[in-house]
């Protein structure tokens, strides 16, 4: 069958890699794709934004496209989903309804309460002066400030106390430094722990697990810095224990699928809990309504089982006949190359040496997020440039493997974080 993969990231270079390998798959698009898909074997790039509905449509009636999967949070907000299949073309991801999962933090934080799924104490707000008021009489503690709305991960504020998130509720709510995501926001109790991504694919009725993920949002070393789109990822994580993971599934998943089909917006697609395993026990932090990038690089490197049949299952809504997946028992671990000054401003346009030598190396995969290609060669055209992701017989070996890789690559101001995996081996 013909399959389109909507979106330019790391993610979908990954999506397209792996449904490409699938005997099911006889032309993959990817719209719009990067300098990656452009060179990956059995991809064809396809020159139309991810946010043009109406072309992709066009599109796909044209190419006789019979499943298309949308990787990106905003055109899935946006409602891309709903309107594939109202033009007859089968789409995996939620609808636009359920999509509000991570589209507001409001409405997941609501959600969250009203299902019963352990989460942090929060309150919510309109306007900035509200905000403020409440954190002045209140004990000055460190809280979290988030937007409402899509920003790119960048949303999230930690703060260490009321000064800290004075200033984060006035970004926010006053500067409009994230625009419309601030017109609401959430200041939450802020949890101790390590994070950890859980990914499942559901029809709405039959849940399956992936291999639980560790995510790294902050930009530097030991978690220091701003949070990011995310700098690294590594799969499986020994902070999430069998035990642990059936709990996330019985107190977690299963009841946000229940209230979501409640509330007349069920779900189908990807559901990524975000995670924190603390001194308070386990408690959701976001949900996100798509598979995570970079935690798509290294699930995706170590999944075996053909990714187009569970992809069709979900669209077709018989999950529950899928065997239980099949994943190569080595961890992966994938480590972002960014541009100099991301998640700030950065230079488009810097040509990038080394690739070739770094895929030649056993075991890698480098992933393109933001590249593009000019004058004949591949150059940097975004913040998060590459996701270099290596499989090895232990956690520190896929470490090892992807930062030989990383070593490889060159480009002007390129950098990554040192530290990918470490959290595994402490």
């Amino acid at each position: 069958m013909n399959i389109l993969i909507v979106g330019a990231g790391g993610r979908e270079h990954a999506l397209a890699w792996k449904i490409a390998q699938s005997p099911r798959a006889d032309r993959v698009f990817v719209a719009p794709g990067n300098a990656g898909t452009a060179i990956e074997s059995g991809v064809e790039n396809v020159d139309i934004s991810a946010t043009d509905v109406g072309r992709l449509i066009e599109f796909s009636k044209q190419n006789s496209v019979q499943l298309a999967v949308v990787g990106p949070e905003a055109p899935l907000a946006a409602g891309m989903i709903d309107a594939l299949g109202e033009a007859g073309i089968r789409a995996f991801g939620p609808s636009k309804a359920a999509a509000e999962l991570e589209a507001s933090k409001v409405f997941c934080k609501n959600l969250l309460r009203h299902a019963d799924v352990p989460t942090a104490d929060y309150r919510t707000f309109t306007d900035a002066t509200s905000a403020i008021t409440y954190l002045t009489d209140r004990e000055d503690v460190p809280v979290v400030v988030k937007a409402d709305g899509l920003a790119a991960g960048k949303g999230v504020i930690v703060c260490d106390n009321r000064d800290q998130a004075v200033a984060a509720v006035q970004r926010i709510a006053s500067d409009r430094e994230f625009g419309d995501a601030g017109s609401q926001l959430v200041i939450e109790e802020r949890l101790e722990g390590q994070e950890a991504s859980v990914l499942a694919i559901t029809d709405g009725q039959t849940i399956v697990t992936l291999s639980p993920a560790q995510d790294h949002k902050p930009a530097h070393d030991g978690d220091q810095g701003p949070n990011t789109g995310g700098m690294g990822a590594y799969c499986p994580t020994p902070l999430v224990t069998d035990q642990m993971l059936g709990q996330i599934e019985e107190k977690v998943l299963v009841p946000t699928i229940h209230a979501m089909k409640r509330s007349r917006r069920p779900f189908r697609g990807v559901l990524y809990a975000g995670l924190m395993v603390g001194t308070q026990g386990l408690k959701v932090l976001e949900y996100n309504v798509r598979f995570g990038d970079p935690e798509c690089q290294p699930l995706l490197m170590r999944l075996k089982t053909d990714v187009v049949d569970l992809i069709e299952a979900t669209v077709d809504g018989r999950l529950e006949e899928i065997e239980p997946l099949v994943w190569d028992p080595r961890p992966a671990v994938c480590v972002v190359m960014a541009s100099e000054g991301y998640p700030g401003k950065y230079e488009n346009g810097q040509p990038i040496r080394g690739l070739d030598e770094a895929s030649k190396l056993p075991d890698v995969k480098v992933f393109h997020a933001g590249t593009a290609t000019a004058d004949g060669q591949i150059v940097t055209s975004g913040g998060r440039v590459l996701g270099v992701t290596a499989l090895g017989n232990s956690i520190s070996a896929a470490k090892l493997q992807a930062y030989t890789a990383v070593k490889c690559i060159r480009w002007k101001g390129a950098w990554c974080r040192k530290d990918i995996s470490d959290k595994a081996l402490q």
